[in-house]
């Protein structure tokens, strides 16, 4: 096919911008359980059906007086109850009385204020109570509405739920919630040289390993995959692969056979079955990569190309395959956080193109951070993924780059709540 693309591909973020320009939201939604809905998309708007906690509630341990003022030291109360969480005292407070009340009791009527249980002390019948140093002007009430407002929105349409939007959803008694359905995702891995699992290698053949490295990698991210299948490079056994892939499937994605060898069937296959979009990035790893759209069973289904190294697999997959999924499941796209960090060791290499480089993060007893790259870059080399913490952007013209030299790295960490 000819190849009306740019030589060197094109740069990391304008792929990105290209690829999500072309990517819409699927529409589908789908009713779970809360606790099914970790790192789900929220499909609408969750309100607060009532204030929480809904009663006045002691925020410490002590003694809750109808004093509307700090009462000075000498000042006794009869202590005439108690409330617990779950067990409130159900009097009114009068004056010159006090309850003695647990964390996250309720405030009985008439209590104005709670006293902590260090700044008072109880006669030995333990009948009354007498403040003993000096109170503050805090209260240390929480509200009825201290932590959610009637009618307060508590997540938004188009958020990813972690766990504290879970926690804040089940404290106000939701169950169920409407989320955006997954998107459906095929895997393709072609090769003549790949064996399956368990199987014995011939001379030149590789063992599978894309398919469990991309499931993996997907399933890490909050996605699964669908439908996999390992194809060996024959343009009619891809042809039909990749068919059947689209007509079942959201999105579609391949690895290896998308460079310009003469086994690399993909990237003529896609233009066959509809368009390329581009191909190419002007990335180290990772530079065959084809993005474009086949036409199956009616429909426009989403292609990436993949290269076949694992390292370039896992990197595109990060950069560009992960930010589509999140748009096409309708949630905002967010990328690895990214922080400055200093080159541990001198770094060799040839400039040309900008490179991801895997690197481990380090810190000294000042608070820097450092980045360690050890052993080959090769994007066949698995190993180097083994502990990462850091994608080191490193810019295209840079070669020999010296120690405690700054540069941006993405971290490879997920958010926990």
């Amino acid at each position: 096919m000819t190849e009306p693309f740019p030589r060197e591909g094109l740069p990391l973020n304008e792929a990105r911008r290209k690829i999500l320009e072309r990517i819409a939201p699927i529409t589908a939604t789908i009713e779970l359980p809360l606790a099914a809905c970790f790192a789900r998309v929220s499909a609408q708007g969750v309100y607060a059906a009532e204030a929480l906690p809904g009663f006045a509630a002691s925020i410490m341990d002590g003694y809750a007086i109808g004093d509307p003022s700090p009462p000075v030291i000498g000042t006794t109360w009869k202590l005439v109850g108690r409330s617990a969480p779950g067990a409130p005292y159900g009097q009114q407070l009068i004056p010159a009385e006090a309850v003695r009340i647990l964390t996250g009791a309720p405030l009985p009527a008439g209590a104005q204020r709670v006293l902590p249980q260090e700044l008072v002390q109880c006669s030995p019948d333990g009948i009354n109570l007498e403040l003993v140093a000096e109170a503050s002007q805090s209260q240390w009430i929480r509200a009825a509405d201290g932590d959610v407002a009637a009618g307060e929105l508590l997540v938004e349409a188009g958020v990813r739920l972690g766990v504290a939007h879970l926690a804040l959803l089940a404290s106000a008694g939701i169950a169920e919630l409407t989320v955006r359905a997954k998107p459906q995702l095929g895997l393709l891995v072609s090769g003549d040289e790949l064996v399956a699992l368990g199987e014995d290698r011939w001379p030149g053949a590789i063992w599978e390993s894309n398919s469990t490295l991309l499931t993996a990698l997907l399933e890490r991210l909050g996605y699964g995959v669908a439908i996999s299948q390992v194809v060996p490079d024959q343009p009619d056994a891809l042809r039909t692969a990749l068919l059947d892939l689209a007509a079942s499937c959201d999105l579609v994605v391949s690895t290896g056979g998308v460079s310009a060898g003469d086994s690399d069937w993909i990237r003529p296959l896609l233009s066959e079955l509809g368009e390329v979009a581009f191909w190419k990035l002007f990335l180290k790893p990772g530079r065959p990569f084809a993005f474009g759209t086949l036409i199956a069973a009616n429909k426009l289904v989403p292609f990436f190309g993949l290269p076949g190294n694992p390292v370039a697999a896992a990197i595109t997959a990060l950069q560009l395959l992960w930010p589509a999924l999140q748009q096409l499941e309708g949630s905002d796209v967010q990328l690895l956080p990214r922080l400055q960090v200093r080159l541990a060791h001198q770094l060799r290499r040839n400039a040309g193109r900008p490179e991801l480089a895997r690197a481990k993060l380090e810190f000294d007893s000042d608070g820097n951070l450092w980045a360690l790259v050890e052993g080959s870059q090769a994007s066949s080399r698995i190993s180097s993924l083994v502990g990462a913490d850091l994608l080191l952007e490193i810019p295209a013209e840079l070669a020999d780059i010296p120690s405690g030299s700054k540069l941006w790295a993405q971290l490879l960490r997920l958010p926990i709540f």
